[in-house]
């Protein structure tokens, strides 16, 4: 059976703890690997977990707030330095560009490696990758500055009409105060991560920041009806995540915590 999972590389907002790091995620579809946002830090978790990172082929930055690209410019250069050759595929806000431009530039630095780099949409759901086995779309979500998430589709497997393969689904919903738009664009998928930055008693301050709750989270995925929520992207002020989880668990059943260092399959 081909991999359908994702790694959790880090899983807190803006700002990181002696415990927890932040926003970053390792998905591996049939050993395509894909690193969505890479906060501070996630060369080093990447090695703590044992990830080639030389086998990732596409990085996805869904938004420019630091805590979801700060690990961007070092996770590049170690490519580099490390003698990087195969193409890497890049995708985030247009201007990123700019800004890995300008430090290359004042670094003298030029890449052993093609960077390619895809400037994302932020108006309408977009087809960013496909090949024969996979799609991706981004989700468009509602955040202070412009931020997508992404949606992950495989094609069909079915090699004979009498087959009957499951295609399976990952939705990465970065961060977004609620917004029912986000339910229509993750219908019915088999895992959908959703940041929960907030309790429900912080809902004002959920909605003053452009982030959500445990309970919107959870209502969410409750319409969509997908098979299974994770939750992440947590204040620091919450030292211990069980009342985040049980809150989200009152409204959706099937609901788990990022925790870094963990597997998910989505293939299960």
């Amino acid at each position: 059976m081909q991999k359908f999972e994702v790694t959790i590389l880090g899983c807190s907002s803006a700002t990181p703890t002696s415990k927890r790091n932040p926003s970053a995620q390792l998905l591996n579809i049939a050993d395509r690997y894909f690193l969505i946002d890479c906060g501070e830090g996630t060369q080093m978790q990447l090695r703590r977990y044992k990830i080639k990172f030389q086998r990732i082929g596409h990085i996805l930055i869904s938004h420019l707030h630091g805590d979801h690209y700060y690990g961007l410019m070092g996770l590049l250069s170690s490519m580099h330095l490390l003698g990087r050759s195969a193409d890497l595929h890049l995708y985030g806000p247009a201007p990123l560009k700019e800004i890995i431009d300008l430090q290359y530039k004042y670094s003298e630095t030029r890449l052993h490696y093609n960077l390619i780099f895809h400037p994302l949409q932020n108006d309408k759901p977009t087809l960013i990758f496909e090949d024969e086995k996979l799609s991706v779309h981004t989700i468009i979500l509602n955040h202070r500055i412009a931020c997508t998430g992404f949606l992950f589709r495989e094609k069909d497997k079915s090699r004979k009409i009498t087959e009957v393969l499951p295609m399976y689904s990952y939705a990465y919903c970065s961060d977004t105060c609620f917004d029912e738009r986000v339910i229509e664009q993750v219908k019915e998928v088999d895992l959908l991560y959703h940041e929960a930055t907030f309790m429900d008693d912080m809902e004002n301050r959920a909605k003053e920041t452009y982030h959500s709750t445990t309970k919107q989270a959870a209502t969410v995925a409750a319409r969509a009806n997908v098979k299974k929520l994770m939750i992440g992207h947590y204040s620091a002020r919450y030292s211990k995540l069980e009342p985040l989880l049980l809150e989200a668990k009152m409204v959706f059943s099937n609901t788990v915590l990022a925790i870094e260092g963990e597997k998910y399959r989505i293939d299960t």
